[in-house]
């Protein structure tokens, strides 16, 4: 195998790495603003609209579904057309359908947008890890990407502060609209953004099929790879969509008012980024595997405890370990996808894993949704959430391949 790291002979073609890590980080964390901020319009939304358990669930399960849609025709193309215009498209696509989702007076119509706003947000992540991965120098590629996921984590934290401030006083369109401004920013910024120096130099790709590099993804020396990450992809998503989404509500559920509820999750929010920080350390010292397996028992283990908790002290604690080791675990998700494949066929590889993934995100809410509705408390659906952990736990352990500092392709 060959490496292809920055390209150095050609000055358009190459980025300083903090360049690239900012400009792909901005985007990041505006992204992430928006999907914060969802969980706290949905409580919002349910107390304004008297939106049923159901109802709620289906505002997560929508994005979810554009966000399927979105990382498998998204991803294919990225092999065609390259990383950046791919990277374009999807925030411009995002940030119009957000901003108009302010101004929606119906569900149905909430519900529209939020399927375009998925769509776009569910093909940028895997094409904006993947255009990483591929620029940044084997030796620290692993923690350069958990690094950019740690942006996702500052998006979140500003999500909450807008959310605890500004809904209670000013409502969730103004929440919205300030979380969809500043993404046009973003689009600015990545205008002068380098395509991947190994998508530039591969142009066999150009000349392929879509269907030749789906086909490729599964065939004999990538399908161990594609189903471990299919499986993994699908019980991670799952899990986050059907607990994140639903944290403000199950704090409401819990005898909180709103405003209280939005405070605690804030709380437990700023454990994300040391969950990111230690995770990017880990990484390139003990491995993707060891990094994974590890946080994802970490998250299946807070889960439990979180779900059960009868006292506010058990709540605040478990919650924080919630997020600290489940979004270093995504850090390490989003940096050990592209790496199991080549470049000819990264992109697609890593939608396809993506796109199974946020499948489960449709299913995450709705299961929460239909469980309370039928009267399960929320140490039963938490127990549910834990145990789709640890599948996608032994699926790393028994089928994963290391990747720590291995040349791509």
């Amino acid at each position: 195998m060959t490496t292809n790291t920055v390209v150095t002979n050609k000055p358009q073609q190459s980025i300083s790495r903090n360049k690239l890590l900012g400009v792909a980080g901005v985007g990041w964390l505006f992204d992430a603003m928006d999907v914060g901020i969802l969980s706290f319009v949905i409580a919002a939304l349910a107390a304004e609209w008297g939106l049923s358990p159901s109802q709620s669930g289906w505002i997560g399960s929508v994005n979810s579904i554009g966000m399927a849609v979105g990382a498998l025709f998204f991803g294919v193309f990225a092999d065609k057309v390259g990383r950046k215009q791919i990277f374009m498209w999807t925030l411009v696509l995002f940030s119009i359908a957000s901003g108009l989702s302010a101004f929606t007076t119906t569900l149905t119509a909430f519900l529209i947008l939020r399927f375009l706003v998925g769509m776009g947000l569910g093909g940028e992540l895997p094409v904006a890890s993947t255009l990483v991965s591929e620029s940044v120098a084997a030796k620290e590629r692993g923690r350069v990407v958990v690094l950019l996921e740690s942006f996702w984590a500052a998006g979140w934290l500003i999500a909450a502060l807008i959310s605890y401030f500004v809904i209670p006083t000013w409502g969730w369109r103004v929440a919205l609209i300030l979380t969809a401004l500043p993404a046009f920013y973003a689009i600015y910024l990545r205008w002068h953004l380098p395509d991947s120096p190994q998508f530039t130099v591969k142009e066999e790709s150009k000349k392929r099929s879509i269907g030749q590099n789906m086909k490729e993804v599964w065939s004999k020396k990538y399908a161990r790879s594609t189903f471990m990450l299919w499986l993994l992809w699908f019980t991670v998503v799952f899990s986050y969509y059907g607990m994140f989404l639903w944290l403000p509500s199950v704090m409401v559920g819990k005898g909180f008012d709103m405003i209280t509820s939005f405070k605690y999750v804030l709380i437990m929010t700023l454990a994300q980024l040391p969950g990111y920080f230690t995770a990017a350390w880990f990484i390139e010292k003990f491995g993707r595997k060891f990094v994974l397996v590890s946080y994802l028992i970490g998250t299946a283990g807070s889960a439990f405890v979180f779900g059960n908790a009868d006292t506010l002290a058990v709540l605040l604690i478990s919650g924080m370990f919630l997020s600290f080791f489940n979004l270093g675990a995504w850090g390490a998700l989003y940096a050990y996808t592209p790496e199991q494949y080549p470049a000819i066929i990264r992109g697609t590889g890593a939608g396809m894993a993506a796109a199974v993934g946020r499948i489960g995100g449709i299913f995450g809410p709705l299961l929460v949704g239909f469980l309370l509705t039928a009267g399960y408390d929320i140490g039963f659906i938490f127990a549910i959430f834990c145990g789709a952990i640890i599948i996608g736990v032994v699926g790393v352990i028994f089928l994963g391949r290391e990747t720590k500092q291995l040349e791509l392709e």
